[in-house]
C-alpha cells in the first residue's frame, strides 16, 4: 500500500511517499480502506515535533479520515465489512489502509459524503466543544471568532449561529470575511497581517468594539493568538469567556490586569484531550454533528482537494495562511 511518511522532523517537503505492507487489525481494531483524509493545522506541527503528541517515526500524518471497513479484529462488534465510517487517528491517516480502534470509529449516514465526513471531526468537534463545553454559550450572546475563515473558524461561525448567537467574524482579508459571512456571521472585521505594533493593535481593538457593540463580547474564540489576542481580550464584556483554541500567530502575552478588570475567564480548549478523557461524550457529539450534516444544517466548506501523491502539498497549503475552509486528501 502507499503511505506518506515523516521519517525525519521537518516541513512538508521532507515527507516521502512510500510503499509498505498493509496492516493487520489487532484485537478491537478495524482495518479501513481510506477514501478521504481531512488536513488540519496540527498536521503542520506534528511533522516538526511541535505538537502535543510526538509519535515514534516513521509515521504518517493525518488526524481524521473517512473510509470503508475492510476487516474486523477480534472482539469487534457493531461494524461490518463494507460499512462507511469516519475515524479519528490523530496521526496515520495519510495511507491507503489504516487500522484504528473500533472505539474511535463512527458510522457515516448515506446522506453525508466522504468529503464532509472527513471534514467534521477536528474542526466542528473543536468548535462545538469550545462553544458549549468550554464557553457555555447561551442563545442571544455575542461571539467573536478570530481566524474566522479557517477550518475551525468557519465551523465555529456556523455552529455559533445555529446555537443562537450573534457572531462577529474577524479575518485577514475582505475575501476571508466574505467567506465568514457566507457561513452566517452578522458582522466582520478585517485585521492586518502581523506582527502588530501598539498602534495597529489599538486600531484592531477599536474596529472590534464598533462591530461588537457597547456591551462587549460574551465569548471570544481565539484561533490565532499572537498580537491579536490582547486587542480581542480588551473587547470582552463583563463576565465573558475568552477561549484559547490555537496560536498560529504565536503564543500571546496577555496582561494579567485585563481579566481582572473585565471579570472574565480565560479558558483553554484542548479538544484532543477532551476526546481521550470523555470518549462517550465525544461519541454523542460526533453523532450529533453527523445528524446536523445529514439534515443540511451544517456544511463543511472545502477549500481544496489533493491526491495522496500530493499530500505534502496539502499540508503545505495550511502554512501559507490563504486557506478558507477545509483541505482534503483523497486516497
Amino acid at each position: 500500500m502507499k503511505i506518506l511518511l515523516s521519517e525525519n522532523p521537518g516541513g512538508p517537503e521532507r515527507l516521502t511517499l512510500a510503499t509498505r505492507p498493509q496492516p493487520e487489525p489487532g484485537p478491537g481494531e478495524i482495518r479501513i480502506s481510506v477514501r478521504c483524509v481531512g488536513i488540519n493545522y496540527p498536521d503542520t506541527l506534528i511533522i516538526e515535533d511541535r505538537y502535543q503528541f510526538r509519535p515514534e517515526r516513521p509515521f504518517a500524518p493525518g488526524a481524521e479520515l473517512c473510509g470503508v471497513v475492510e476487516t474486523l479484529g477480534d472482539g469487534v462488534t457493531g461494524f461490518a465489512p463494507g460499512d462507511r465510517v469516519m475515524a479519528l487517528t490523530v496521526w496515520g491517516a495519510l495511507a491507503e489502509k489504516v487500522c484504528v480502534p473500533a472505539a474511535q470509529c463512527h458510522p457515516v449516514p448515506d446522506a453525508v459524503s466522504d468529503a464532509d465526513a472527513a471534514s467534521l471531526q477536528m474542526t466542528y468537534g473543536t468548535a462545538l466543544h469550545a462553544l458549549e463545553e468550554r464557553g457555555g454559550l447561551r442563545p442571544g450572546e455575542t461571539v467573536v471568532v478570530l481566524g474566522a475563515a479557517g477550518g475551525v473558524g468557519m465551523a465555529t461561525v456556523e455552529l455559533a449561529k445555529l446555537l443562537g448567537a450573534r457572531v462577529v467574524a474577524a479575518a485577514s482579508s475582505a475575501e476571508k470575511c466574505a467567506a465568514a459571512r457566507a457561513c452566517g456571521s452578522d458582522a466582520t472585521v478585517i485585521y492586518p497581517r502581523g506582527p502588530l505594533d501598539r498602534t495597529a493593535q489599538k486600531a484592531f481593538a477599536g474596529a472590534l468594539r464598533e462591530a461588537i457593540g457597547p456591551e462587549g463580547a460574551d465569548i471570544v474564540v481565539d484561533i490565532v493568538g499572537g498580537d491579536y489576542s490582547e486587542p480581542a481580550l480588551r473587547c470582552m464584556g463583563f463576565g465573558g469567556r475568552f477561549l484559547i483554541v490555537g496560536f498560529p500567530a504565536g503564543i500571546a502575552r496577555i496582561p494579567a490586569n485585563l481579566p481582572l478588570l473585565k471579570s472574565c475567564d480565560i479558558r483553554g480548549v484542548f479538544w484532543g484531550a477532551a476526546v481521550e478523557r470523555a470518549p462517550e461524550a465525544n461519541r454523542r457529539a460526533m453523532a450529533r454533528l453527523l445528524e446536523l450534516c445529514a439534515e443540511g444544517k451544517i456544511r463543511p466548506r472545502i477549500h481544496a482537494t489533493y491526491p495522496l501523491t500530493e499530500g505534502a502539498r496539502a499540508i503545505a497549503a495550511l502554512n501559507e495562511r490563504t486557506v478558507m475552509g477545509k483541505v482534503l486528501v483523497t486516497v
